[in-house]
């Protein structure tokens, strides 16, 4: 059941990120399109160029469940990977509920307001030629808060099975995946010899 409920959350994180890859490659298609007209036509558009803040928002704070997701988030890697894996795991919980719903809750309460009034005033750019319906893109904030209490619902989970030792702890620390890929370059050498 547990392993079941791990896949599901899972998956949606999977589809939240493949929706951030998505944004950053308009991110990317956008800037481009920016450099090329700046540099190349002398030319500019305040919309396009305020587009890439836009989008790179969305990218940051969509990113932050799929990399929750993932296990990508920075910590004291020192301590951390000489534990045990239901250590970890055990780290992992308390991580969830002591920092990530409290802090998630906090800001998506507190970002209520601040989405209300944009909408409620139709706020737009300061400049001319500016995106409007700034709402859109402030009404991100308490969304990806939403989805990041979803989404660790899920690494809860993944945490709790670890250490329940339904499965073994998912090392996805760069030491780890190097060693990953060095015994697969001395296999390789191995299997060609």
């Amino acid at each position: 059941m547990l392993l079941k409920l791990e896949r599901g959350f899972d998956k949606l994180a999977d589809f939240i990120g493949g929706i951030t890859g998505i944004v950053l490659v308009l991110m990317i298609l956008n800037v481009f399109y920016d450099v090329i007209m700046r540099y190349a036509f002398n030319t500019g558009n305040i919309a396009m160029q305020e587009m890439e803040w836009h989008l790179f928002s969305v990218v940051i704070l969509l990113g932050v469940s799929y990399t929750l997701k993932e296990d990508g988030h920075v910590r004291v890697d020192l301590i951390y990977d000489t534990l045990s894996s239901r250590k970890k795991a055990m780290i992992n919980m308390i991580g969830v509920v002591t920092f990530i719903y409290p802090i998630s809750m906090l800001i998506v309460y507190g970002s209520y307001d601040f989405v209300h009034e944009a909408y409620a005033f139709n706020e737009v750019s300061g400049d001319p030629g500016g995106l409007t319906h700034r709402w859109i893109i402030k009404a991100m904030i308490p969304i990806s808060f939403t989805l990041l209490m979803i989404t660790s619902i899920g690494f809860f989970i993944k945490n709790l099975n670890t250490y329940l030792g339904l499965h073994e702890y998912e090392d996805h620390s760069i030491s780890h995946q190097a060693h990953e890929y060095k015994e697969k370059i001395e296999e390789k050498v191995k299997g060609s010899k």
